[in-house]
C-alpha cells in the first residue's frame, strides 16, 4: 500500500507531456539509434551552448547562441532581428570589405560595433522557425524549376523564380543539384540566399555569433576599419563534428502537426484559402527526392511554400537583395507552424520578413505585386469568412 501511494504521489509531481501539435521541436519518426544520438548532440549544441569571449564569441556578433534567435525552434523576435546590407541587384555585394553582408551590432570588450556604411541599402530579417527544414532541403531542384513560371506563361499573375547563387568552396553539390553556369539554386533564408542547411548553419555561426569553423576558419572583417579581426582564440573555434551535428539536428526536426483539422471553420477556411489563390505560392504539398536519411526520403509533406522567389511589390521592397533575386522578390515563407509563432515571439505575432506585421491579417493586407490578387480577394470577404481563413492559417 505504501509503495502504491508513493508511486501515485511521484506521478503527480511530473507534468503531462505537451501534445505534439503544440510544439515545434522534436525529431522526425524512424531515426536509427545512432541518428537519435546525433540528433541529441545537435540539439544540445543548438539550444544549450552559449558562447562568450573565452570560447570564441565575436569579437563582433549579433547573438550568443543559436537558441536565442530560435527559441523552441520557433520564429525570432524583433530583438533578435538581423540586418543585411549592401546588395542592390544581381551583380553581387559591393560592401564585403566594409563588413557586408550582415551588420554585427554587438561586440566583446575592447572592440567596436559595426555601423551600416554610408550609401548601403539594408533590410531587416526576423529569424524563421526551424521545423521541417530537412524536408525542404530534400525537394529536387528539378521540381522547383518545373514549378517556376518566370514569364507567367499561364497568365495567373504569379511568376515565381529560383534564386541562383554562388556557393562557398566547402559546398560540393550532389549530382541531382542543377548547375547554371557555376551557380546553384538557393532555398533557405528570406531571399533564398543559402544553398542548403550546411551553408545556412556555417553562415549563422560566423555572421551571427562570430564563431569560426573548419568550414569558415577566418574571422569577420570589421566594417569600420576594413580589417580582419582577431579575438586571440585559436581558429577554428568550433570543431567540424559540432557543426555537422547541428546540421543533422536541423535536417531531422519534425514537421509541424496541424491542429483542429476537423473543425468546421478550419475546413471552411481551407476552401477560402484555395479560392483566394493563396495555394499558387503557398503550395500545401511538396515531395522529397532521395535522401540518405531514410525518414526524409521520397516523402510527401505539407509546408505551404513553393520555395520560389516572388515579386511582392514596392511596399515590401527594401532595396536589398541576395544572389540573382530583385530587391522586391522574397522567397515564399512556409506557413506550417504559423499558429504556434506567438509562443516563441513573446505572445505577439511578428510576421513578414522583418516582423512588421503584428497579425496574420496585417501580413495578408501588405501583400503586393504577385500577391495583390489574393490580397484583394481577402479584403472583399465578409468578416465571418475572413475569420475562418485566419482560423485555418492558425491551425497550420
Amino acid at each position: 500500500m505504501v509503495v502504491t501511494i508513493m508511486a501515485l504521489s511521484c506521478e503527480s509531481l511530473f507534468p503531462e507531456a505537451t501534445p505534439e501539435d503544440q510544439v515545434l521541436d522534436g525529431q522526425v519518426e524512424g531515426l536509427s539509434s545512432d541518428q537519435r544520438m546525433q540528433f541529441s548532440h545537435g540539439d544540445a549544441a543548438f539550444n544549450n551552448a552559449i558562447f562568450n569571449p573565452m570560447n570564441g564569441l565575436g569579437p563582433i556578433f549579433v547573438a550568443t547562441s543559436c537558441g536565442s534567435c530560435h527559441p523552441g525552434d520557433g520564429k525570432g523576435h524583433p530583438f533578435t532581428t538581423l540586418i543585411r546590407f549592401g546588395q542592390t541587384d544581381g551583380t553581387g555585394n559591393q560592401y564585403m570589405a566594409q563588413g557586408g553582408p550582415q551588420l554585427q551590432n554587438r561586440a566583446i570588450p575592447g572592440f567596436e560595433v559595426e555601423e551600416i556604411p554610408a550609401g548601403a541599402t539594408f533590410s531587416k530579417f526576423t529569424p524563421p522557425a526551424n521545423t521541417g527544414l530537412g524536408f525542404l532541403d530534400a525537394v529536387p531542384d528539378a521540381d522547383l524549376l518545373a514549378t517556376a513560371d518566370p514569364a507567367d506563361a499561364n497568365g495567373d499573375g504569379i511568376s515565381g523564380v529560383v534564386n541562383w547563387i554562388s556557393l562557398p568552396n566547402y559546398i560540393i553539390p550532389s549530382s541531382d543539384r542543377i548547375n547554371n553556369n557555376g551557380k546553384h539554386i538557393g532555398r533557405f533564408g528570406k531571399k533564398a540566399g543559402a544553398f542548403n542547411l550546411l551553408h545556412q548553419t556555417v553562415n549563422a555561426f560566423i555572421q551571427d555569433m562570430g564563431i569560426t569553423t573548419t568550414y569558415h576558419p577566418d574571422e569577420l572583417i570589421h566594417g569600420g576599419s576594413g580589417t580582419l579581426l582577431n579575438d586571440n582564440i585559436m581558429d577554428p573555434e568550433l570543431p567540424q563534428s559540432t557543426v555537422d551535428n547541428v546540421v543533422f539536428y536541423l535536417k531531422t526536426l519534425k514537421a509541424p502537426v496541424q491542429r483542429k483539422q476537423n473543425d468546421a471553420d478550419v475546413l471552411d477556411g481551407k476552401n477560402i484559402f484555395m479560392q483566394a489563390g493563396c495555394e499558387s505560392c503557398h503550395r500545401s504539398t511538396l515531395k522529397t527526392g532521395f535522401s540518405p536519411i531514410a525518414s526524409l526520403s521520397l516523402q510527401e509533406f505539407h509546408p505551404f511554400t513553393d520555395l520560389l522567389m516572388h515579386d511582392m511589390g514596392p511596399g515590401l521592397d527594401d532595396g536589398y537583395t541576395e544572389g540573382s533575386a530583385t530587391t522586391s522578390e522574397w522567397r515564399t515563407p512556409p506557413l506550417w507552424g504559423l499558429g504556434l509563432s506567438r509562443n516563441s515571439q513573446g505572445g505577439q505575432y511578428y510576421l513578414l520578413h522583418d516582423g512588421r506585421a503584428l497579425s496574420i491579417e496585417q501580413a495578408i493586407t501588405q501583400h503586393g505585386g504577385e500577391g495583390k490578387n489574393s490580397r484583394d480577394k481577402y479584403e472583399a470577404l465578409p468578416a465571418s469568412e475572413k475569420q475562418k481563413l485566419i482560423n485555418y492559417l492558425e491551425s497550420l
